[in-house]
């Protein structure tokens, strides 16, 4: 390996796909560690140029010869290079912390902050915290040590904070669910800011959103601390522009495209078209259902009612909520429970296909909707629901290349 990443889990990492489309100077390789295995690699002068990410941005300092000022001032390293048989450490996640919360439209200057966690990124939004104008910044830790305190104190003596970093791997793929703090306990919020990139959305994030605070993920910040890394590796300068550019990309490969709306209203017809089209894997949850449980979606409302589907249902939903790059149509009633819609939303972009309900048809295989009133009903009932969680509104009048196109249309714009 020449250019890569070292860590020691790995399969979940978007930089492969990042440094392919900032440079095709290089081939940039995933390598997996175990811990123990670190100084060999080290040693082995194997490589030209590295990004390193959990657990060895402080591991790898001793190797170093030489380690710029900003990496030296916050304590971890993230990109190595290696120049006339010499190792050079920096942190590119400093200018990347920068310039996502700069993106986010999140103030620091003057601001209490809460960073939670005590790792390599830990230090860098310290160091980012402080180099912006923070009037205050307290570092969160399960097992705090010197001045760091713990999450109950921050609970509870600190409930003014103004901005919150989260710098844990608390609600990280594939454990999407987690949430590292209940921000309804901060009242005085202006931003939360979280170094996770995947799902896209964390739980964090939908909290924040909810309450209309501004909140970004660590997406944007993994593109362009990739970005100034491919920096040094060429000793050559990319254009911000590039920075957007290579994000959007990112972003749209590894969404889920997730089609919600009424029964019949061509999510199946569109998904699959959709999948075969940009190559995507395809799933359709009331499939997923009869392959689980043997029974179609019907069989069950009818047999054990209506809240015992939606049970399989939202457990369906959370497994295949934590996937990428998917296309994923849900049956008509699966985002009436919240938590199934905030489940979609972290990896997914949801479209909602909105059908006059004339062009609906009724049908006895779907025993919510079997009469025309009846379908009515549920569509006068969910519809400000499917608004109210839909990315994108998509006015379907049920033709396939049209929903297509407008898809795709909405899709250029991310």
């Amino acid at each position: 390996m020449m250019y890569g990443c070292i860590g020691e889990h790995l399969s979940h990492s978007f930089s492969r796909e990042i440094h392919t489309r900032l440079t095709d100077k290089y081939d940039y390789i995933l390598k997996e560690i175990p811990r123990g295995q670190l100084d060999a690699f080290m040693k082995s002068g194997s490589f030209q140029a590295i990004n390193v990410t959990i657990p060895y941005k402080q591991d790898v300092i001793p190797y170093l010869d030489v380690i710029s000022p900003e990496a030296q001032k916050i304590g971890a390293v993230n990109t190595i290079v290696r120049r006339d048989g010499k190792l050079y450490g920096y942190n590119t996640d400093f200018l990347g912390m920068c310039g996502l919360l700069k993106r986010a439209g999140i103030e620091i200057n003057g601001k209490k902050i809460l960073i939670l966690g005590s790792g390599g990124t830990s230090k860098t939004a310290n160091a980012v915290a402080k180099h912006l104008g923070a009037a205050e910044i307290l570092t969160v830790s399960r097992h705090p040590e010197g001045d760091q305190i713990d999450y109950e104190t921050a609970i509870s003596m600190h409930a003014d904070t103004q901005v919150i970093i989260n710098t844990t791997p608390v609600g990280m793929y594939p454990k999407n669910g987690g949430c590292p703090i209940d921000i309804d306990l901060f009242p005085n919020l202006s931003g939360v800011l979280d170094a996770i990139y995947n799902p896209h959305r964390t739980n964090l994030i939908t909290q924040a959103q909810k309450r209309g605070i501004p909140a970004e993920g660590g997406l944007y910040m993994l593109v362009a601390q990739a970005a100034y890394a491919a920096e040094k590796f060429l000793d050559t300068l990319i254009p911000e522009t590039e920075f957007e550019r290579v994000y959007s990309a990112v972003r749209r490969q590894k969404a889920n495209i997730v089609l919600v709306g009424m029964p019949g209203c061509g999510k199946s017809t569109v998904g699959r078209a959709l999948a075969e089209k940009e190559g995507r894997q395809f799933i359709d949850t009331d499939e997923e259902i009869t392959k689980k449980t043997g029974r179609t979606p019907d069989m069950i409302i009818r047999q054990d009612g209506v809240d015992a589907f939606r049970d399989i249902e939202s457990q369906v939903i959370e497994e295949v909520s934590s996937l990428s790059s998917a296309v994923i149509s849900i049956g008509g009633g699966g985002i009436l429970r919240e938590r199934n819609a905030q489940l979609l939303r972290m990896n997914g972009i949801l479209f909602f296909l909105d059908c006059p309900v004339d062009l609906l048809t009724v049908s006895d295989d779907r025993p919510l909707s079997s009469t025309r009133a009846a379908l009515q009903q549920r569509y006068d009932e969910r519809l400000p629901i499917y608004r109210r969680h839909a990315d994108f509104i998509i006015d379907s009048d049920k033709n396939l290349e049209s929903n297509l196109k407008k898809i795709e249309r909405e899709l250029e714009k991310i």
